[in-house]
Parts: structure tokens; sequence; C-alpha cells
């Protein structure tokens, strides 16, 4: 499944993604363990793979919320490359955040070591600001798209708990913001196992 999906995500960036420096974000993309990474490290995909199908899972979803709220024609309104960006990159952030380490657990009585993940982040920028961060070095993102990509967490992310309203001016004003997070949502909770 590693491949197929690896695969699908490629497929998608290239056929849609065409603005200058999609070249060298993939390229980039690909030095890093975005396909080989899980998606948490034990709740939705954590397994081998797993931030690569959550984000194929998102971009279904995504795509789905777009064509229900603006119907059939909905290209006309929001382009077929900004579904794909956003839906596939909202958590590159990820890339390169995730280690596997060992612990202690008993099997059948006897103690012997598993592997399990945990975060070692070696850019401490936050979440979604993260991703806009690292995809802004390589393209440059609409509003829009910035900003569907930084609040897709939604009311879990911690700057919403502070208290602010930027996250709900963000909703209002763009229609892909709480879209995104709801295929988000809907990929995690509906779509992909708990670990």
């Amino acid at each position: 499944m590693l491949q197929e999906n690896k695969a699908r995500f490629k497929e998608l960036f290239a056929k849609y993604v065409t603005r200058d420096g999609a070249d060298k974000l993939l390229e980039w993309i690909e030095t890093t363990d975005f396909f080989t990474a899980p998606a948490s490290t034990k709740f939705h995909s954590a397994f081998e793979g797993g931030l690569c199908a959550h984000s194929l899972n998102v971009y279904e979803r995504f795509k789905k919320l777009i064509e229900l709220e603006f119907g059939e024609d909905w290209e006309n309104q929001i382009s077929h490359e900004t579904v794909v960006f956003v839906a596939l990159l909202h958590d590159i952030c990820k890339a390169n955040t995730f280690k596997v380490d060992y612990r202690n657990v008993k099997v059948d009585g006897e103690w012997t070591q598993q592997p399990y993940y945990t975060v070692e982040d070696t850019l401490p920028y936050g979440h979604g600001e993260k991703s806009v961060y690292i995809i802004n070095g390589f393209i440059r993102l609409t509003r829009e798209e910035a900003m569907a990509i930084n609040w897709h967490m939604g009311g879990f992310d911690l700057r919403a708990k502070a208290g602010g309203y930027s996250i709900s001016d963000a909703f209002y004003m763009y229609k892909i913001c709480p879209l995104l997070h709801t295929a988000d949502l809907l990929a995690t909770y509906l779509d992909e196992p708990r670990y």
C-alpha cells in the first residue's frame, strides 16, 4: 500500500499543481520521510505510510465537500490545484517529526522490546503554521490556501483555545477553511483506524 499511495500522491500533485516551485517542493518531499511516516504517534493512521494515506483520505473527503458546497461546476469557483494542494499538504509539518523508539512490554509473561512512535520535532514552529512556512519556502500560496492550511486543526489548534477570534474570522472569510477542517475530521475519525 505504501507504493500505491506514494504513486497516487505524486500523480495528483503532478497533474494539478503547476505553479512555479512545484517541482522543487516535490523534490524536497522526496528527501523527507513523508511517504513512510505515520500520521500520528498512537491515534489515527499511526503506522508506516500513515501520513501519506491520511493526506489522500483528506483529499477525497475535501473534494466531496467542495462538490457538495459549490455544486458540479465547483472548478469554476475553486481550482482543482487548490483542492489538491491544501488537502495533500495540510500536514507536511509532520514530515521528519516522528521517530521509532522501543519500550519494554510484557507479552505472554515475557518482557520484550516493542517499537513505538515518538515525536522529535527539529522545527518546533507549530502545526498548521509550520506547514504554511514549509510550503512557502517553495511555492507562493494564495491567502485562502494559507488560511485553510494554517487553521485546518480548527478548535483543536492550541491557538484557538487561547480565546482569540482569528480562526472564526478565517472560517467566515474563506469557505475552504471549515471545509478542509471538516475533511480532516472525517478522514481521521471515519476513514482511519485508531491505534
